[in-house]
């Protein structure tokens, strides 16, 4: 426990003063304070200038990334007859319809991801409240309700990542592991931060991204120079 402590508190050091990195610098920081014995996920925040309680001001969207998330993402898909055969075949864990709806309800939600053809949102309607919350709700607008269910599972599967700004006008996700080289993570928070630039909502006024910030799963976080994080690098 005391040998934990000490490295906490070498690496909230190591961060001390440190802010407004440009992107190359601020991955190599969270790199070299990593220190759980776990292969960490570097997680990105973002603060926006918006108030997602307002419609015109919500911010959603999905990304893929270059570099994949290094995370196996596990898939459930509503689905009957060739389309469930066709979530199988591309590799979703969990296919049902009824007897899915009945595991949801049961408390069973070993899964990441949602994907739903159209004839079964009624259904899956009826899970809002426990899905919603966990942002796992199909949504056509992010490509999970869809009869394309073939390309929706290798998507999610091949690193795609979906956002969604929170109450306060947050958004978070994971882009890479601590293990990743230090370009690929790079392009990968690029890549993630231009989706979000795009995502911006006609009702956004003044800044729109705020800050930007990134950290391991355990680490402590450090804000990152903006342009840095939005321009490709040659």
């Amino acid at each position: 426990m005391a040998k934990m402590a000490k490295k906490k508190a070498a690496a909230r050091a190591a961060f001390e003063g440190k802010s407004l990195l440009p992107l190359d610098e601020a991955v190599a920081l969270v790199k070299a304070n990593a220190t759980a014995k776990f292969d960490e996920t570097v997680e990105i925040a973002m603060n926006l200038g918006v108030d997602p309680r307002h419609a015109d001001q919500m911010v959603r969207g999905v990304v893929r990334l270059p570099n994949g998330t290094g995370k196996d993402v596990r898939v459930a898909v509503f689905a009957r007859g060739p389309k469930a055969e066709e979530a199988r075949s591309a590799g979703a864990e969990v296919v049902g319809a009824e007897d899915l709806l009945e595991s949801i309800q049961g408390g069973n939600l070993d899964f990441d991801r949602v994907i739903a053809t159209p004839d079964m949102m009624p259904l899956v309607g009826r899970l809002g409240k426990i899905l919603g919350p966990r942002n796992l709700m199909p949504n056509p607008k992010v490509g999970t309700v869809t009869m394309d269910v073939k390309s929706a599972v290798e998507a999610a599967k091949g690193g795609e990542v979906q956002f969604k700004a929170e109450k306060a006008g947050v958004v978070h996700a994971g882009v890479g592991k601590i293990s990743f080289e230090p370009e690929k993570l790079a392009q990968n928070i690029r890549a993630f931060v231009e989706a979000v630039s795009r995502a911006k909502p006609s009702g956004a006024k003044g800044t729109y991204l705020k800050k930007v910030s990134i950290s391991s799963t355990m680490g402590p976080g450090v804000s990152l120079d903006l342009a840095s994080a939005t321009q490709a690098q040659g």
